[in-house]
This record gives structure tokens, C-alpha cells and sequence, in this order.
């Protein structure tokens, strides 16, 4: 098992195929994606080496992530080899939902078993000021297609003053009959971003207040979750998740690594820099990168000092999946 020096151990793997997305969100990419360093993304003969290496090292869930990542031609290949992969007990992705209606029983078809989709506003007008797209109404039909399925499906939604703060009761008005987990998650601040960050953040403990005062019940996390703090109500088929990044104590129960496109290891979002790990996979050399992967563990910080202004080598949040 992954573990680091402060007793966490890593149960789950993000893991980014492109950082290229077709989106331009106004928190995340406002002026579109730009190509500015070499896009040699990993390989499937390179994945399939990492993925076997974590799986042997105690990582039960892979979550695929980009920029967008339907929108490289070989995902379903890509689902498919994690979910075979022995120990993998758990395979999903986070996607903008561009694709969703029209591929996502392919991608259930490969194995895929959870999916997190991107929407901060059930306002058309207001999801397309957002993304750049008018693609609100087909990506909710995807949703209920993906439920169809019988996909677990959960929505992210970033909280943000300007524009979608007022939402709140319209998102759960949703909730009472739309069995999906919703995600709100506080805008963090990266590279180039400072100034929106000041105008926009909310915070979540007020939300968590309300939601508590409203009759919700927090519910314990399990090993391989991720970082919201999840809450249930009986009258709503679905769920909320708080993800309150400056909250005390926020990396106490991370269980995550990250890689990104390239090859690169990140032992947190807002890291220095990414860990070279990309000629382990070349060679198909897993003992040596499950060695270097123990050894790179005794690096990782005790927090990510985002509390303090600390943004790290991260420009922006499709970097490595957000």
C-alpha cells in the first residue's frame, strides 16, 4: 500500500489522458486551450504499465480525467484497460458532458462505473456565459441517459459570487426528483487567476450551515472518496458533496495522487512541480517505477497551503483535471 510519512494512504488515482479541453470556462480557461509545451500524451501500452503498477501498490479506484478526456478517440480502449486491470475495483472519469448523450453507453459498455459531469449553472444562458457553449439541455438528456444505464452519476458545480451564488435553491430544488450527487466545490486559486479568485469565491461552510439547519445528514466518507464532505436528505432522491478546499484540515484524509498527460507525477494539485515518472512507463518497467513510487511518497507535504495564497506550479485548473 501507498502510504506517506504522515500515515495517509492512496487509494485512487487521477489520472489525466489529454489536457487539452473544448471548453472555455471563465475559472478555468476563459481565453480557450493553448498549446504551449509538447502534446505527447501517454500511450495505452503506457497507461496499462502504470495502472498495474498502482493496482499492486493498494489503488483500488482510477478516475480519468483531462482537460476533456472524450476527446481522445481511444478512451473507450483507455476505460477498458483500467477496468481489467486486476485490484481496480472502480473506474471513472469527470467530463464537461460534451459528448455524453451520444457516447456514454460506450464508455459504460468499456467499464466505466461512475461518472462526474461538469455543470455551474442550470440556467441555459448562464451555463453558456460560463463554458462558452449552449450545450446545457443535451448534456442534462445525457445525464438521464447515463442513469438509464445505470451509471452513478455525480454534477460539479464551481461556486462562484458572479455567478451562480443565487443558484443554490434552484440546485436543490433539483436534487428532490434527480438521483445524482451534486458537487459544490469552492473556487480555489491558481497562477492566473487571482483576480477572479478575490471577486468570486464563496465559501462552503455557510452552505454546510444551511443545509444542516435544513434537515441534511452528513454521511461518513469510505476509504477510496474523494475530498467532499457528502450530505443526504430522505425527501431528495439525490445528494450534496462539499468540497471546501480552505477548510481545517482539508488534506488530513487525502488518498489521491494525481498523474498528469505527460507522465508526470503531481503529489498534490498545487505542487512545485510534476515528478518525472514517464521513462518507467516507456520501458514497461513496473517494479522500478513501484519502487520509485514509494520513494517519491516520502515527499509529499502535509497540506497544500492554498490557506496562505499558495498556488505552486498550477497556472490553471485544467492542468491536471481540476
Amino acid at each position: 500500500m501507498l502510504e506517506d510519512k504522515f500515515g495517509r494512504r492512496f487509494h485512487y488515482l487521477r489520472l489525466s489522458i489529454t489536457d487539452v479541453c473544448n471548453f472555455s470556462c471563465t475559472y478555468c480557461l476563459p481565453d480557450g486551450y493553448a498549446c504551449d509545451t509538447d502534446r505527447d500524451f501517454l500511450s495505452l501500452s503506457e497507461i496499462s504499465t502504470l495502472v498495474n503498477s498502482f493496482a499492486k501498490l493498494g489503488t483500488s479506484k482510477i478516475r480519468l480525467t483531462g482537460g476533456e478526456p472524450s476527446l481522445r478517440k481511444d478512451l473507450p480502449a483507455i476505460i477498458q484497460q483500467c477496468a481489467s486491470t486486476k485490484g481496480i475495483e472502480h473506474v471513472a472519469m469527470t467530463s464537461n458532458g460534451y459528448k455524453l448523450d451520444k457516447c456514454v453507453d460506450e464508455w459504460v459498455d468499456a467499464g466505466l462505473n461512475s461518472i462526474n459531469i461538469s455543470i455551474d449553472s442550470l440556467d441555459p444562458r448562464m451555463f453558456a456565459s460560463i463554458t462558452g457553449h449552449d450545450k446545457l439541455e443535451s448534456i442534462l438528456s445525457g445525464i438521464d441517459k447515463a442513469l438509464s444505464l445505470g451509471l452513478k452519476v455525480k454534477v460539479n458545480a464551481v461556486l462562484m459570487r458572479q455567478y451562480n451564488e443565487a443558484e443554490f435553491s434552484g440546485f436543490l430544488n433539483w436534487l428532490k426528483t434527480k438521483p445524482v450527487s451534486l458537487r459544490l466545490i469552492e473556487l480555489m486559486q491558481t497562477g492566473d487567476n487571482v483576480r477572479f479568485f478575490n471577486d468570486n469565491h464563496v465559501s462552503g461552510e455557510p452552505l454546510k450551515q444551511r443545509l444542516l439547519q435544513q434537515g441534511w445528514t452528513q454521511i461518513l466518507r469510505d476509504k477510496a472518496a474523494g475530498p467532499a464532505q457528502e450530505f443526504f436528505h430522505p425527501d431528495f432522491a439525490g445528494s450534496i458533496g462539499l468540497i471546501m478546499p480552505y477548510s481545517k484540515d482539508f488534506c488530513a484524509t487525502c488518498n489521491r495522487l494525481r498523474i498528469a498527460a505527460t507522465g508526470k507525477l503531481h503529489l498534490c494539485l498545487f505542487a512545485d512541480q510534476g515528478l518525472d515518472i514517464r521513462p518507467f512507463l516507456q520501458s514497461n518497467d513496473e517494479v522500478g517505477l513501484q519502487r520509485e513510487l514509494v520513494n517519491l511518497l516520502g515527499n509529499k507535504e502535509a497540506t497544500h497551503w492554498l490557506q496562505d495564497g499558495y498556488t505552486g506550479a498550477t497556472k490553471h485548473l485544467a492542468m491536471l483535471g481540476g
